[in-house]
């Protein structure tokens, strides 16, 4: 007869989870689209009349300004409260065990 071998409890590993995720969810997407919809209006803007028209000095300059320095980090940086909470309870139940 066969030999029976004793198998060692082998212990499955846990699973890590990469900090490299992608975080966005479809109100992050729609501030981007929503920026580059402004970003692009802006140039649109600029490129209207002669150079030294009023919607070319005065208006695209604005709305290029609110496309870049608020529209496209708020889409970056906007997250949910609850949703980070949970994780970093998560993570503290985790540490413990």
């Amino acid at each position: 007869m066969a030999k029976q071998v004793n198998k060692k409890n082998v212990r499955k590993p846990k699973k890590i989870v990469s900090p490299f995720n992608i975080y966005w969810k479809k109100r992050n997407f729609i501030f981007l689209f929503t920026g580059l919809i402004v970003i692009i209006s802006g140039f649109v803007l600029l490129s209207l009349g002669s150079w030294d028209s009023f919607p070319s000095l005065f208006i695209s300059p604005v709305v290029l300004l609110i496309g870049y320095l608020i529209i496209l980090p708020a889409s970056i940086l906007f997250t949910d409260k609850n949703e980070v909470e949970n994780k970093d309870a998560q993570e503290i139940t985790a540490a413990k065990n």
